[in-house]
């Protein structure tokens, strides 16, 4: 493994300190619109930047790298499906997310049902907060580092990584939030070019000589797939099933009916309703800005195949076996990791030090610590975001906006504590980081997904229909993950993980429906002002007429919606 050299410390530092001092000097805090939604005046390549960073972030970057390694390309299927929840999202649910000028996704199922779907949400959005988006940053950094300073512990990494992030999300709120994005975000896109134009070269060459050699490490049987085929799970033959987006129905990572099911349902909850990502366009100036930031971001994920996904990929010839023992990284047995099949997390950090030259690798690795205190930030503020506005303002509605800044404030900081306490536990859940983020996902998305979509495209769904539907979709959602941990129900427990989010989807839609039946009609305010119309989508398209082709986004959607097909029509 290489190491870090003097160059690679001080670009790391000067990058730390400069970004933290930069996020400050952007803060917006005259009031709680400014703290919590940068003043509402976020222009589109700003929000379409920022959407892509807060998503991209070190545990996504770190994730996908991993499950590459372990499983080919096919991870790549969360990623363009993004563009086609972006495209949906920017259509329907955007317009009516801005017009009623809400704060939190919690917020507006208030407006559309009641106070109690509002807290239920909140909190289940919070709880997800801690242990996905910010936990999950937050155990990336701490990899990094410990395998840069092993002397130092874990513990003490974490604490110093949420206390530097906190450092400008709590002075300055969204706005040095996304400002910081940015940046982090360009950065990243670098790093992650270099790191793939090296691991090109280690090979020798380009796509043709790398797809030669796989073939040939596959017929060698160079690549050991361990029990996979003994269990009659799928195992690629040649380079272009290594590289093909499609699964057969048995495969255990991502088979070819969750493409139709559960895939998107997680990126509809992700994109959609996740206070986490929507808040960004929140912020935006104006709905065609949202829309534009929205199928900015989604351009912005293609490219993600070649220089995320794939590196990954190509770990599996250039260091299958290297012995990483040496790193004394610690296994939750108590063991130490010998190699990548041990810690296959381990995958992206192996990848830098073993591939980049010194002073690139200090650039690279600064953009991972600057992703990971992108995503750590941004979900401080959103968390705190919902607790001030969901919670604290409606327990004493008359705290004037400073007094409603600094309850976010302080909210951020118990978030610090509680997120920093959770990380020792991910690994523990699952071995693979981007395995732990969609499984928590599929379990905790598909109750707030069927209110969200029946409360915008069916005028019957009411407040009751939707809290028992998230009840006991909650409910539901935690005897799963119990069943999982201790064995009650193999039955369900072999059921992949997006078969039992399509289910629990199902079953939320058929409760609310029937419960909405059954109890009174909703508010008419409540269908009016929250229920989409046809008569709306014919009144935009005489205001999108005489507008030129780039500022309409619909032509923008379909032209996003071609190119998306091309790209994954190479890989299918």
């Amino acid at each position: 493994m290489g190491s870090l050299q003097t160059l690679d410390v001080i670009v790391i530092l000067f990058y730390l300190v400069g970004i933290i001092i930069y996020g400050i000097s952007k803060s917006k805090r005259s009031s709680s619109e400014d703290y919590f939604l940068g003043g509402r005046t976020m222009t589109w390549p700003i929000v379409g930047i920022a959407l892509f960073s807060a998503n991209i972030s070190s545990s996504t970057l770190v994730g996908l790298a991993s499950d590459a390694y372990q499983t080919n390309v096919h991870v790549y299927n969360y990623e363009w499906y993004a563009v086609v929840v972006l495209i949906f999202f920017a259509i329907f649910f955007l317009p009516f997310y801005l017009k009623s000028g809400v704060y939190t996704m919690p917020e507006f199922l208030e407006r559309r049902y009641d106070r109690r779907s509002r807290y239920y949400f909140s909190f289940i959005t919070i709880v997800g907060n801690v242990m996905v988006d910010t936990a999950a940053g937050l155990y990336v950094g701490s990899i990094v580092l410990k395998l840069l300073f092993p002397e130092i512990s874990s513990t003490t990494i974490i604490i110093i990584l949420a206390i530097a992030a906190a450092t400008y999300t709590i002075p300055g709120g969204l706005n040095s939030v996304i400002q910081t994005e940015v940046i982090q975000a360009i950065l990243l896109i670098i790093g992650s070019c270099l790191l793939t134009y090296f691991a090109f070269e280690e090979l020798g060459g380009g796509w043709n000589t790398m797809m030669s050699k796989l073939d040939a490490t596959l017929a060698g049987g160079g690549i050991d797939f361990g029990d996979r085929a003994a269990e009659g799970k799928y195992i690629p033959a040649d380079a272009d099933e290594v590289f093909s987006l499609v699964r057969p129905g048995n495969d255990e990572f991502l088979p070819w009916w969750g493409l139709l099911s559960g895939v998107p349902l997680l990126g509809f909850y992700f994109w959609a309703n996740n206070q986490f990502m929507v808040q960004r366009v929140l912020g935006a100036k104006d709905l065609n800005h949202g829309r534009w930031g929205a199928l900015f971001a989604g351009l912005l994920k293609l490219p993600v195949i070649f220089i995320m996904v794939i590196p990954g990929v190509l770990a599996i010839m250039l260091f299958k076996g290297l012995d990483i023992s040496g790193l004394n990284y610690p296994l939750p047995d108590g063991g130490i990791c010998k190699d990548l099949s041990d810690c296959p997390n381990l995958t992206y950090p192996v990848l830098l030090f073993q591939l980049l030259p010194t002073g690139i690798l200090g650039l690279v690795v600064a953009g991972l610590l600057a992703a990971m205190m992108s995503s750590v930030s941004a979900t401080f503020n959103s968390a705190s975001t919902l607790i001030t506005m969901d919670f604290v303002r409606n327990i004493n509605p008359r705290l004037t906006s400073k007094q409603l800044v600094r309850a976010g404030q302080i909210a951020t900081l118990v978030l610090v504590v509680l997120a920093s306490a959770w990380v020792p536990f991910i690994e523990k859940v699952s071995d693979s980081l981007w395995g732990y983020l969609q499984l928590v996902i599929a379990y905790t998305s598909p109750p707030a997904v069927a209110a969200f979509v029946l409360g915008l495209f069916w005028k019957r769904a009411n407040g009751t229909g939707a809290i028992v539907s998230l009840l006991t979709g909650g409910a539901l959602a935690v005897f799963m993950i119990l069943s999982q941990v201790n064995d009650w129900l193999p039955a369900i427990n072999n059921i992949h993980f997006l078969g039992k989010a399509t289910l629990l989807f199902l079953l939320c839609v058929f409760i609310l429906v029937v419960v909405s039946i059954l109890t009174a009609p909703p508010a008419t305010e409540k269908v009016d002002e929250y229920v989409y119309r046809w008569s709306l989508f014919r009144e935009e398209t005489r205001e999108l007429q005489p507008l030129p082709w780039y500022k309409n986004y619909r032509k923008l959607a379909v032209l996003l919606l071609i190119l998306t097909a091309i790209v994954v029509g190479y890989f299918w």
